[in-house]
């Protein structure tokens, strides 16, 4: 009786990738972080945050922080997980790194609108009532042209709008003298003396403006003046420097 003959056995070469189950779970993390960073930007290009109720834009701006906080944590354990493993492609963990850093950034950023509605809302008994909030400057191309941008705000009652003028002045010496100059002499986006608003949460003024030459600036003076029932007045003066120091 012939003996069976046994079927041969079969082996399948597959090439070994030290580390490829680390790089290839680094750049899952990479795009599914940036996914949610990109979807973010992609709200704010439809409108932002600028909402006709300052209630819900504090709500959406509350939700969204929770959320960029959960993917933060979640990306946080990722990247010290990627970081235990041997092996692990450096490019893809510089990439973890990096989205790390901008979810960081945009949390701040996040947070720092989110106190603005609420100090609208929900403002001290000593700042009610018409604001200069803030005044910022970047420099332009042109080493002596910069944008800027101003806002005002309502704090506290904030059922009615609020109407006025807004005066700017830049001030400064030419000459070893002090001069003040108008924005409307500076700034081509600025047509009058006194620029006209009216809202009900804020409001932005944003243009760009050039200086004269041999004239140093020292300070922006601005004055808001509210008319009507709600008739007040609010005066701040920013130094130059603090605001180009950036």
């Amino acid at each position: 009786m012939s003996e069976q003959r046994k079927p041969a056995e079969e082996y399948v070469v597959i090439r070994h990738r030290p580390g490829y189950r680390l790089r290839r779970t680094a750049i899952l993390l990479v795009f599914t972080v940036v996914a949610a960073v990109v979807g973010y930007a992609a709200g704010l290009a439809q409108g932002g945050f600028r909402f006709s109720s300052a209630e819900e834009s504090n709500q959406v701006l509350e939700n969204e922080v929770e959320k960029l906080r959960d993917d933060y944590r979640k990306a946080r354990q990722q990247l010290i997980n990627l970081e235990r493993g041997q092996a692990i492609d450096e490019q893809a963990l510089n990439q973890a790194r990096k989205t790390i850093v901008d979810l960081e950034t945009r949390i701040v950023s996040l947070q720092s609108d989110l106190t603005f509605y609420k100090n609208i809302m929900a403002p001290s008994e000593t700042s009610k009532g018409l604001q200069v909030d803030s005044f910022s400057l970047v420099r332009a191309r042109n080493q002596d042209s910069y944008d800027f941008k101003l806002v005002l705000t309502q704090v506290g009652n904030n059922k009615s709008y609020i109407s006025g003028v807004v005066a700017v002045n830049v001030i400064g010496l030419r000459d070893e003298e002090k001069e003040v100059i108008a924005l409307r002499d500076l700034s081509e986006d600025i047509a009058d003396l006194g620029v006209k608003f009216r809202f009900r949460y804020f409001q932005d003024v944003e243009g760009s403006l050039k200086l004269p030459e041999q004239f140093e600036p020292l300070e922006i003076q601005v004055v808001a003046q509210a008319e009507g029932k709600k008739s007040s007045q609010a005066e701040r003066t920013f130094n130059w420097d603090d605001l180009t120091e950036n």
